[in-house]
């Protein structure tokens, strides 16, 4: 593993494009990031913090987590500074080396595949409930073909989902993450409100105190917290879209992005797990009646959320397979036969082989519930071990004094350390469940 040049890209790599022009504003970066976070995991958190043993030490590891969580944003902000490359696999490979570029790619793809999977697994189950609650009035009969979820889901993902995916650049979704920012501060907001009303046909009892059942039951909440704040797929990329790339100012907007998310989720899973104690299901809103109308409305809306964060997801997918599209072509056809891996011969295929690969796992695989601790373990690559290394290449380009060398050094040291715990730990744990 041996720190590389910006200058020295290798054919894997991909290069920057000559004439890109950053027009993503700080506000506009400061909404992407944080609606990249605020995705499923809002669900999960309730859960999760009663399988930590309750609030006080669920909040201390996320606490703990958050540290490391912002320090990635920035390093690898200063990393795509150092590297030249505009995508979070580029960076990687770029100063890592190959060998580590490739396995960044491999995990990258397998990771966003089965998130947008488990995405679109969200939206169909939120789609489900709520034509049961607008045909709960109808006498008993098998339901009409039209409010079928693979009918349902599969309309939604071409009228809209597929249209929201399409565009070239990261920076459109900006739109669309406002909206989505606000559906899911609705649902934390619902969760709070609902604490102190009362949820409709539920009876209000004393939730006993909880303490955790052993010392590491605690870290069970890491694999949340992972795929919760998972936002740093995205990072080098809205990194190099926005207008100003300083160092600071990208510091900046990742601690408020941070803070803003975890304040919602920290909303979410305190009044949540508060409100229904050791009976919280893993999808919060399962535990609330199905006809409570404030309810149908969050679910709506946070479908909506998932919506909107979906095309983010794919757009950073999509880029791994251009880079393979861009390597495969220089190798057959060499170079003047390569067609532009951004344009719409083929950024369009792509971006609808995604959509159909993704929807055909979500409508005919079994529940994916069970494997959100694995993917909250392969997220801790993109959390954790990547920027690490990054850090540790990155120390032997620039130049800087032997203490602030030594000093990165052992922070991308201890965060790799960190999460290589979290993988095996969240990993182990996932299995033994499915076993």
């Amino acid at each position: 593993m041996e720190g590389r040049s910006p200058g020295s890209r290798g054919p894997w790599e991909k290069p920057v494009p000559a004439a890109a022009s950053p027009a993503l504003s700080s506000l506009g970066a400061i909404f992407i990031l944080l609606k990249s976070a605020l995705g499923a995991g809002l669900l999960n958190f309730p859960w999760a913090f009663h399988k930590a043993g309750g609030v006080a030490p669920a909040f201390l590891m996320e606490l703990v987590s958050l540290v490391f969580l912002i320090s990635g944003l920035v390093i690898l902000g200063y990393a795509a500074s150092v590297s030249g490359q505009t995508t979070y696999q580029g960076v990687v490979g770029g100063l890592c080396g190959p060998t580590i570029g490739k396995l960044c790619e491999a995990c990258f793809l397998v990771n966003l595949l089965m998130i947008s999977v488990a995405f679109l697994r969200v939206i169909g189950d939120q789609l489900e409930k709520l034509c049961d609650f607008l045909l709960s009035g109808a006498p008993p009969s098998p339901q009409p073909w039209y409010v079928d979820q693979r009918f349902t889901l599969t309309l939604l993902s071409v009228l809209v989902i597929l249209p929201l995916s399409a565009p070239r650049e990261i920076g459109f979704q900006k739109y669309t993450s406002i909206l989505g920012t606000l559906a899911a501060c609705y649902l934390a907001l619902v969760i709070v409100v609902q604490y102190y009303l009362g949820p409709q046909g539920l009876a209000r009892e004393p939730r006993p105190a909880l303490s955790p059942s052993s010392w590491t039951s605690v870290f069970s909440v890491f694999p949340t917290i992972c795929f919760g704040f998972q936002c740093h797929e995205a990072a080098v990329s809205i990194y190099c879209s926005m207008h100003n790339q300083s160092l600071s100012h990208w510091a900046l907007v990742s601690v408020l992005s941070l803070l803003a998310c975890c304040f919602v989720y920290s909303l979410t899973g305190v009044y949540g797990f508060l409100t229904f104690g050791t009976e919280v299901s893993a999808d919060i809103l399962m535990s609330y009646p199905g006809n409570d109308v404030v309810i149908i409305v969050a679910r709506v809306l946070f479908a909506v959320s998932i919506v909107t964060v979906y095309p983010i997801v794919l757009f950073l997918g999509r880029s791994v397979l251009q880079d393979f599209w861009t390597r495969s072509c220089c190798q057959t056809c060499g170079p003047r036969a390569l067609a532009d891996p951004s344009g719409p011969w083929v950024r369009t295929p792509l971006t609808m082989l995604w959509v159909t690969v993704t929807l055909a796992m979500a409508l005919f695989l079994p529940d994916l519930s069970e494997i959100i601790g694995i993917i909250g373990g392969i997220s801790s690559f993109f959390i954790f071990i990547f920027p690490g290394l990054c850090l540790i290449c990155a120390t032997g380009v620039e130049p800087m004094g032997p203490r602030v060398r030594c000093c990165l050094e052992v922070w991308g040291v201890v965060s790799v350390l960190v999460g290589t715990f979290i993988f095996g730990q969240s990993t182990v744990a996932a299995v033994m469940e499915l076993v």
